[in-house]
């Protein structure tokens, strides 16, 4: 019988691939997870050839639209690789049932994610991370959730239960 698949940010799992050369293991998260959920590791970042440890990279508004930018060096641009990665990545996920993503990351956030201005201030927090967006765009029936969500019980519960709900629909067919 075939388990739920569910994409994980690699850096939840424990996987030193944060721009900084760490992680953000979940162990709690983890350990509250179905064990028959079958993870599959996806760090966007990484995966798109930009090395860990990398510069930091947040999201700006520019006249060009949503781009990644280098905190420290705002000339470093990292937009392009990061969507063609995506656009890619994406294509290969179609048989997830669920996917957690890392809360606030320029490339999964997927909702409050900080955006700058590009003349500088005060970001808005409305942004989504450029892998997380295409995720919804292109997989619009994934369920999607973050690890602070789930760290509410009742959220968590909803989540497996829309998970397995996923699964069973796929087992039915059209």
């Amino acid at each position: 019988m075939r388990r739920p698949r569910v994409g994980i940010s690699a850096c939840l799992l424990g996987r030193r691939v944060r721009y900084d050369g760490g992680h953000r293991a979940a162990p709690d998260l983890l350990a509250a997870l179905p064990a028959d959920f079958q993870l599959i590791p996806l760090c966007p970042e990484t995966e798109a050839g930009l090395g860990t440890p990398r510069p930091p990279v947040r999201l700006v508004r520019t006249s060009r639209g949503i781009r990644a930018l280098g905190v420290n060096d705002p000339g470093l641009d990292v937009t392009a690789p990061l969507e063609a990665h995506a656009l890619a990545r994406v294509e290969t996920l179609r048989d997830l049932h669920g996917c957690i993503l890392k809360r606030n990351s320029p490339s999964c956030g997927i909702r409050g994610v900080p955006v700058y201005p590009e003349s500088g201030g005060e970001p808005s927090r409305r942004g989504t991370g450029l892998f997380a967006a295409l995720l919804r765009e292109r997989l619009p029936g994934l369920v999607l959730a973050d690890e602070a969500d789930l760290a509410d019980p009742e959220r968590l519960r909803v989540f497996v239960g829309r998970v397995r709900t996923r699964l069973e629909d796929e087992r039915k067919g059209p």
